[in-house]
């Protein structure tokens, strides 16, 4: 990923700054500063960063919340950073997937792993969640072809591979999915039993 977009969040300005130019420094790029959960909130939605670091104590919504809502929404990963790390921290920062936490003071040569591993791993999970779309929605049109495979052996009296060519014909001919024509035949089968 070419220069990752990144939005930084914390209550002490100068240190955004810091933040910003380590950073620069190691080629990613800063979208969008922020010293309160809102506006952070709003810059994620707004600027649809790659990556958010920010503190786990702000005013108006925390760190974590905003974490909750990244991952629940899959927006991003996150990086929480703090002043010292509590247990309660670490118990949310599992539940809600954040990437990395991070005590302050941050030193450059923790930051770039961080970041890097969080991009990384984030691109991994919703590489897998798609895979695992596909093979559910290839698992339900299976199953879909299979009934509409039965329905046709028994009104039509085909045999399986009789019943699946005209499945597939049907789906060539019409430059439908089999799966749009299995689930008219299932739809036209229903209609015939609700007479």
């Amino acid at each position: 990923m070419a220069n990752p977009r990144i939005l930084i969040v914390d209550t002490d300005f100068a240190y955004l700054q810091q933040l910003k130019s380590v950073l620069t420094r190691l080629d990613f790029m800063v979208v969008g500063e922020a010293c309160d959960g809102p506006s952070a909130l709003k810059l994620v939605r707004n600027r649809d960063p790659d990556l958010l670091i920010t503190q786990d104590k702000l005013p108006g919504i925390s760190g974590i919340e905003i974490a909750r809502i990244m991952y629940e929404d899959k927006l991003g990963p996150v990086i929480i950073t703090t002043d010292y790390l509590e247990q309660e921290l670490l118990v949310k920062a599992k539940e809600f997937r954040v990437s990395q936490i991070l005590v302050k003071p941050l030193e450059d040569y923790h930051l770039l792993p961080a970041v890097e591993l969080a991009l990384g791993n984030y691109q991994e999970i919703i590489k897998l969640e798609k895979q695992i779309k596909d093979l559910k929605n290839n698992l339900e049109s299976r199953k879909l072809v299979e009934k509409a495979k039965g329905i046709l052996m028994q009104t039509m009296h085909l045999n399986e591979a009789e019943a699946f060519r005209r499945i597939q014909k049907q789906s060539m001919n019409k430059r439908m999915s089999m799966r749009a024509v299995a689930e008219a035949v299932i739809m036209a089968h229903s209609l015939q039993d609700t007479k």
